[in-house]
């Protein structure tokens, strides 16, 4: 199997905030942006019981796919950490450790996971095709349900976190992955990449 070229992936990936070039400033910068945009997007939300149906999913993936897995990944950790600090930059604005330790921790768990899939995939050029970047968020959004409802299974039971904490989740999960790789497509054309 023959190696590929850094520069055919250069030519093959997509950045187009180009944040692999930026200085250190710029990045930092760029990840406490970064961290807004994920704020902003967990207060929109549906409440529902006993997780909420926000954009947090729908950010997380377009954090991955803009910033690359590292950054994306340290963003996501970054807003995490706020999170924790009790800054209201979850769901509903709320924040605090109580958030780490009840339904919602897998799910928290998995979005720098599903951030830096993304990511990695976007890096090697899987965004640039509509088709492909709508399966590749589709997967991150599958994977969120994955992670989050396991850990929600373990405090109420397999039967009832796919009633409450996956299935009412799944339509979401398709229109916001459509919506973020309509987002990734979309920023192609302006940035032409």
């Amino acid at each position: 199997m023959t190696e590929i070229s850094s520069a055919t992936l250069r030519a093959t990936s997509f950045s187009p905030l180009r944040l692999e070039t930026r200085s250190r400033t710029f990045r930092i910068g760029a990840v406490l942006l970064g961290t807004l945009f994920l704020a902003l997007a967990s207060w929109i939300e549906v409440p529902m019981y006993p997780v909420p149906m926000t954009m947090q999913t729908f950010a997380v993936t377009l954090v991955g796919a803009f910033y690359g897995w590292r950054l994306g990944a340290v963003t996501i950790l970054a807003w995490l950490g706020e999170a924790m600090l009790g800054l209201p930059v979850l769901a509903g604005g709320a924040g605090g450790l109580a958030h780490f330790a009840g339904p919602t921790l897998g799910y928290l768990v998995a979005f720098p996971i599903m951030g830096a899939a993304v990511g990695y995939l976007a890096e090697r050029g899987f965004t640039r095709s509509l088709p492909v970047a709508f399966g590749v968020m589709l997967f991150a959004n599958l994977l969120c349900l994955a992670i989050g409802g396991a850990y929600l299974a373990s405090l109420i039971g397999l039967e009832k976190a796919l009633a409450l904490g996956v299935t009412p989740f799944i339509l979401g999960g398709i229109l916001k992955s459509a919506l973020a790789a309509l987002t990734v497509k979309a920023s192609q054309r302006l940035t032409r990449q």
